[in-house]
């Protein structure tokens, strides 16, 4: 049996990476940012952030802790973005703080290296830490509260997004998985903060998605046949 994966030119067509709308991201953070406000609406979000970035512009995609987010103002070491329901609900944008520090990564141009995987931006949840052991300078971290739907999209060898970082997973239990941190990353990210119970954005492959998604689709039209 042969399953076509449809929409997988998708990965290869500049007129789409470049639409308005569509950035894309690798998961390779640049520099962490600190919240310098926020301020808070009724059902939504707009957060300050400083930042290195001295060129951003108004409109730009960027990618905070994994969530895609609009530069809506922005100045030589600060940039705002506001946050809707949506994306309060599903990442723990929720619960940030004045001082948090956030991954920080601009949206790829054609010509990049692809330095990590693609992502999106566009998280699938929120996932909280079940254990963080050192490993002489590594660091090992167990993640769980996993939504059984997403179960699938977790193989070993695999890449995951974890607060906009690109990580490859260790191992899959039927209850969590666990990365591997290397000493660049928790040099460079915010996820050298991490402790047991504390929560993280998740991003699942879009490649597994993509491919799951069009074998539900193929085994659902072929029923009965």
């Amino acid at each position: 049996m042969r399953v076509r994966i449809a929409n997988i030119e998708f990965l290869f067509r500049p007129d789409i990476l470049t639409k308005k709308g569509s950035s894309m991201f690798t998961g390779i953070v640049d520099h962490c940012g600190a919240i310098t406000a926020i301020s808070r609406g009724s059902n939504a979000i707009r957060l300050s952030i400083s930042t290195q970035f001295n060129d951003l512009t108004l409109g730009e995609s960027i990618c905070v802790d994994g969530v895609c987010l609009t530069v809506t103002n922005t100045d030589l070491t600060y940039f705002e973005c506001d946050l809707s329901p949506e994306t309060l609900h599903l990442t723990l944008a929720k619960n940030y703080s004045v001082g948090d520090s956030v991954n920080l990564e601009r949206s790829m141009r054609i010509s990049d290296r692809l330095g990590g995987h693609i992502v999106t931006g566009h998280v699938d949840g929120v996932l909280r830490i079940k254990t963080v052991e050192m490993q002489n300078e590594f660091v090992c971290c167990e993640f769980f509260e996993i939504n059984a739907s997403h179960h699938l999209l977790l193989t070993p060898k695999g890449s995951v997004c974890i607060n906009g970082v690109s990580l490859t997973i260790n191992s899959v239990d039927p209850q969590y998985f666990s990365v591997m941190l290397i000493p660049h990353t928790l040099q460079r990210t915010n996820l050298h903060r991490l402790k047991i119970n504390d929560c993280v954005n998740v991003e699942y492959d879009y490649l597994a998605k993509l491919v799951q998604r069009n074998i539900s689709h193929f085994m659902t039209a072929n029923v009965g046949e």
